[in-house]
């Protein structure tokens, strides 16, 4: 009971800290319309600017990953949370240029490389056969993204971006101060690994393909949180507060649904969920790029999300059972590859309605990006289903939702 009490708290921490870190990683989204005005930013600028965050959380991730895997997780997220109040500082305190700003983009990657800390620090709590669910409720936390899309516009409204950045520093230091308290290193943490263990993770195959599917699950959901705004203020003329509640439901729609991807998962198998995840998405986005009446618009945008928040949770069910030795070093890896995504997609997106006038060509290529994922990770099941992949069981199908035991 005493280890069921701590991996509980400890469950809850990382959730605590993935969620106020997403909170800060993604803050520069919602705002893009305020700092864009003042700093008179082009679309491209725009679509540049909201993608750096994304970027620095792929170089961070790594690094933390690695430290994590040698120091602790527990010791790593305290060091992360409280540097990632040093570019909400510079942004309060001196973000009077694009090119200051791009710099504290890039330093919230430090917020956005939670990921490689508080999804190992909650899974070596659990057993293999809840980790689709413990793995869901941990990466939840980036239901962040909802509390900056809702929140941050409104405030910035009031009091201006710079002040919004400054008090977006008080969240990080209470949960700071929660995570200190209530995280636990498990237990079964493994030695520190030596060099030659992440150079044999970086030369299997594997590690490269859950790279790939994440970049586009993950990296689809943060291009989209970040560009929704502008996109809706571009396309439909929805002003800078307003758009803000469209861009927090769909941010909630992906954060809810992630658990829900990976209990799923666990029921059903983690690459059939990715599969039907990716075709469901493709047709949501050629009907995006159709350019439909605000309220279409906005119903399928909210489907998008919330499959690329199943996918997300359904890869991380398939992760743990492929690298449950290795799992802070591949968090490290994916998560930075979801991080990429969220950099090029955005960019993806920008780059061509600069140039054809229409968003209707990036979201037609996004589709396309999904469906050769459908294809891929069909032919990489088969693959692993014949190597590491658990068949569900009728027990893993009676077992309560919520019956979370270390």
């Amino acid at each position: 009971m005493p280890n069921t009490r701590r991996a509980n708290a400890t469950l809850f921490a990382s959730f605590l800290h993935f969620d106020v870190s997403f909170m800060v990683w993604v803050i520069l989204g919602p705002l893009a319309l305020f700092i864009a005005k003042d700093l008179d930013l082009s679309i491209a600028q725009k679509a540049f600017l909201v993608s750096i965050p994304p970027l620095g959380g792929a170089f961070f991730r790594v690094i933390l990953g690695y430290l994590g895997d040698q120091h602790g997780p527990k010791r790593v997220g305290v060091a992360s949370m409280a540097l990632t109040l040093v570019p909400l500082a510079i942004g309060w305190l001196a973000g009077s240029s694009y090119g200051v700003m791009i710099a504290v983009g890039f330093l919230l990657g430090i917020a956005g490389a939670s990921f490689a800390v508080s999804l190992p620090l909650a899974s070596r709590w659990f057993p293999k056969e809840r980790q689709g669910l413990a793995m869901g409720i941990a990466g939840a936390g980036n239901s962040g993204t909802v509390l900056s899309t809702l929140f941050a516009p409104q405030i910035a409204a009031k009091v201006g971006w710079h002040a919004t950045l400054g008090l977006a520093t008080l969240p990080v230091f209470l949960a700071l101060v929660v995570f200190a308290f209530l995280a636990s290193d498990s237990p079964t943490q493994p030695a520190p690994k030596k060099f030659e263990a992440y150079r044999k993770v970086l030369a299997t195959a594997d590690t490269w393909w859950f790279s790939f599917f994440y970049s586009i699950t993950f990296g689809g959901f943060l291009a989209l949180v970040s560009y929704l705004a502008i996109f809706f203020n571009t396309a439909y003329g929805i002003d800078k507060v307003k758009v803000g509640a469209i861009v927090a439901i769909a941010s909630l729609m992906g954060s809810v649904l992630r658990p829900v991807g990976g209990a799923i998962s666990d029921r059903i198998g983690g690459v059939n969920v990715v599969r039907i995840v990716y075709v469901a998405f493709a047709l949501c986005a050629f009907a995006i790029a159709t350019s439909p009446t605000l309220a279409v618009c906005e119903a399928v945008v909210f489907l998008a999300v919330g499959l690329l928040g199943i996918g997300n949770g359904a890869i991380f069910q398939i992760v743990p059972q492929r690298f449950s030795a290795e799992i802070g070093i591949v968090t490290g890896i994916v998560g930075a590859a979801g991080g990429i995504g969220g950099f090029y997609l955005p960019n993806l997106l920008g780059i061509l309605r600069a140039s054809t006038g229409t968003f209707a060509s990036g979201f037609i290529t996004f589709g396309v990006i999904a469906l050769v994922g459908a294809a891929l990770v069909s032919l990489r099941g088969r693959v692993w289903a014949t190597t590491f992949l658990q068949t569900p069981t009728t027990a893993g199908l009676a077992a309560p939702a919520f019956a979370l035991e270390g």
